[in-house]
């Protein structure tokens, strides 16, 4: 009995983490394509447990990986590496919905989503001229929608009163 227990216990640990390895999985990758460590973002875990208590605009929690000083990693100016490299990161349960590349300076944005249920996971990895900063962010699917539907009301969404500053 305690045994079946235990592995229970076990079985239903490993789900619970199994599904946040796609962000540790693209900050490990980009680190060992490019040659360099993300930058170290103090009080980031405070904030995350602030955002997972407040809930601001339904998000329920976050990830943040900031890359700087990129200009000398092989391969990181070039669109079709960078295009191949994020498509080997692609994993079953998030799936890619938008590739966004600027022509003139080389700048690519990367927006992948999970399955939907309540919530969601979304992925968005922004690759700069010299910099590229990876976040995750669990999101209320609801909320979501609603902000997709009426982009102008996302700074009400986000405690912001819409003025401009």
């Amino acid at each position: 009995m305690i045994g079946r227990l235990a592995v229970l216990l076990m079985v239903s640990l490993g789900a619970g983490f199994a599904g946040d390895w796609e962000f540790d999985h693209v900050v490990k990758a980009i680190e060992s394509h490019c040659g360099t460590r993300h930058t170290y973002i103090p009080f980031l875990g405070l904030a995350n447990f602030v955002v997972k208590v407040a809930r601001p605009a339904g998000a329920s929690g976050f990830k943040l990986a900031v890359f700087e000083n990129l200009r000398s990693a092989p391969g990181y100016r070039d669109r079709e590496e960078l295009n191949r490299f994020m498509d080997g990161l692609s994993s079953a349960s998030l799936h890619r919905v938008v590739c966004a590349r600027s022509r003139r300076d080389g700048e690519a944005t990367y927006i992948y989503v999970g399955e939907a249920g309540s919530s969601t996971k979304m992925l968005i990895a922004s690759f700069d001229r010299n910099e590229a900063t990876v976040v995750e962010v669990k999101v209320n699917i609801e909320t979501l929608l609603k902000t997709i539907d009426a982009p102008e009301h996302a700074r009400k969404w986000a405690g912001e009163d819409g003025r401009d500053r």
